[in-house]
Formats: C-alpha cells, sequence, structure tokens
C-alpha cells in the first residue's frame, strides 16, 4: 500500500492587513452580498473576480423555491466574467457573506461545486488563482482553487 499525504497552506490575516488591491477586492465582493436574492436561506454571498485585463466582476447568490434551480455567488461571477471576457483570465477571486445585514464572522467558502468550477477556470487559464475567503475581520488566503479541491476531476482525467 502507497499513502498520499494532502497538505493545503492557507494564509490567515486580517482585513485591514490587505494590500490595496485585495482589500478592494474583498470591497467589491461585500458590496455584492447587498444584491443577492436570498430570500430562502437569507445568507447573502458576494464574490468579486479580477480579471487579467484589471477589470473586476461582481456577482452574488441566486436562490430559487425550487431548490437546487438556484446558483452560487462564485458560479454565477465566474460564468459572467468568461460570458463577457473570454479572452481574460482570473487573477483573483473574494468571496463574503452577509446574514441579516451583518457580514458573517466566519470565513466564508466555496461549496463543493463551486470548487470544482473554479479549478476549470484555472485549467482554462492555463495558471492558479488567488482565493481570498472572508469573514467580517479575517481573511484565510490559497494560492490555487485546486489547493481547495485537490484530486480534483478535469480534462486530463478523460484520458
Amino acid at each position: 500500500m502507497n499513502v498520499k499525504t494532502i497538505s493545503t497552506k492557507i494564509r490567515i490575516y486580517k482585513i485591514a492587513e490587505c494590500d490595496n488591491e485585495k482589500k478592494m477586492l474583498i470591497e467589491k465582493a461585500q458590496e455584492a452580498t447587498q444584491k443577492a436574492y436570498a430570500p430562502y436561506s437569507h445568507y447573502h454571498v458576494g464574490c468579486a473576480v479580477l480579471l487579467s485585463s484589471g477589470i473586476v466582476v461582481t456577482g452574488n447568490n441566486q436562490e430559487n423555491a425550487a431548490y437546487p434551480s438556484g446558483l452560487c455567488a462564485e458560479r454565477t461571477t465566474l460564468f459572467y466574467a468568461n460570458a463577457q471576457y473570454p479572452a481574460d483570465r482570473v487573477v483573483a477571486v473574494a468571496i463574503a457573506a452577509s446574514f441579516n445585514n451583518s457580514f458573517s464572522r466566519e470565513v466564508c467558502t466555496p461549496c463543493g461545486a463551486c470548487r470544482q468550477v473554479m479549478t476549470e477556470f484555472e485549467n482554462k487559464g492555463g495558471a492558479p488563482f488567488k482565493v481570498l475567503m472572508c469573514s467580517d475581520e479575517y481573511v484565510y488566503e490559497v494560492d490555487s482553487a485546486k489547493d481547495l479541491l485537490p484530486l480534483s476531476f478535469g480534462a486530463d482525467s478523460m484520458i
């Protein structure tokens, strides 16, 4: 038997410690929570994606009474970014959440489906991108979406 160890490096720091680019991206994600359509869970998630051209695209979760017809903020934002700017690669993604009009005290992490979609966009762009997962005060940062989904499924899985 062989054993494979998988580990992920996560940098944890306060939002106040971020450089201007990261602060801006986090603020955009936080602003996007205000436009989420979440009448059932009341958990408003916002996402901001920085593209290689410098454009920032935002989106949020969109719920539906016929669950699971809604869509998470990360996928809404990434799909929109790709539809509007298909030649741009993703440089960074910031995710934030609010509940009852307050930013979450817990770091907002993407679901499994969003992690899979993020790894697809890394493959498409040919480079990893930073993922910033935020709470009201802290950021968890990884260097690649693949850090959040080791052993992910991709085009190379189909050979």
